[in-house]
């Protein structure tokens, strides 16, 4: 898919993926495709990545074969406790682990609060974690948007940060605020680097309200997603 439609894939900060070992990837969350790109940037170290993800989204018709496929961590939310010790076991083992701490894509294309689930597996498994983001993923399948898997020439940023090892007696609040700051630095550089611009008349629903965009503010993201789901 990615020949088909000749995207323009941008990978920085690969090194600091450890060539063997576990480490928990927490990267933003923009687009259902953010798993594929995320994992990318382990594939120079020779890494492959088990993507933490929600129940619902191994049984989609076009996301679910992908995931069960490559064996990626099924998360039933109201049960979470499972996948949490399945994913701990995994860095145990010396796998890499990718987790999406926001939980859900942003509508708004900012860093929303985020849980700290990375920062305790990492704790206890005792492996670094490493921020990461992901942009322009958004412009082919995001929420509350139609998917459009049909564009060509797409960029998409790929960025790894500096890791950091999370330690037992840290204060797990304070660095899960570190983290999404992290996060937020590393999403604000890829939304500065992208190379794309809105074209005139177009309706840049892939833009952040801040930079001139049509995606919800933070404040009406939060209140889109707390409304009650309708199936």
């Amino acid at each position: 898919m990615f020949r088909v439609l000749d995207m323009k894939l941008e990978v920085r900060g690969a090194e600091y993926i450890p060539a063997s070992g576990g480490a928990v990837l927490a990267c933003t969350h923009v687009s259902y495709l953010d798993f594929i790109f995320c994992g990318l940037a382990g594939l120079p170290s020779g890494r492959k990545t088990r993507f933490m993800a929600k129940e619902q989204i191994f049984t989609n018709r076009i996301a679910g074969p992908l995931m069960r496929g490559m064996r990626h961590i099924p998360v039933d939310r109201s049960a979470g406790l499972a996948s949490y010790r399945e994913a701990v076991a995994k860095l145990g083992d010396g796998e890499v682990v990718g987790v999406f701490p926001e939980a859900t894509i942003s509508r708004s294309f900012t860093v929303k609060p985020i849980k700290s689930g990375a920062i305790r597996m990492a704790m206890e498994a005792g492996v670094p974690v490493i921020p990461m983001t992901v942009w322009g993923s958004q412009r082919l399948w995001t929420k509350g948007r139609p998917k459009d898997l049909t564009q060509r020439h797409v960029p998409i940023l790929i960025r790894a940060g500096e890791p950091f090892q999370p330690k037992p007696d840290d204060d797990l609040d304070a660095l899960t605020a570190d983290l999404r700051s992290r996060m937020s630095a590393l999403l604000e550089q890829a939304q500065a680097d992208y190379p794309v611009k809105p074209e005139p008349g177009s309706e840049p629903f892939w833009l952040p309200a801040h930079l001139g965009g049509t995606a919800p503010t933070p404040e009406a993201a939060a209140a889109l997603d707390s409304r009650p789901r309708v199936d």
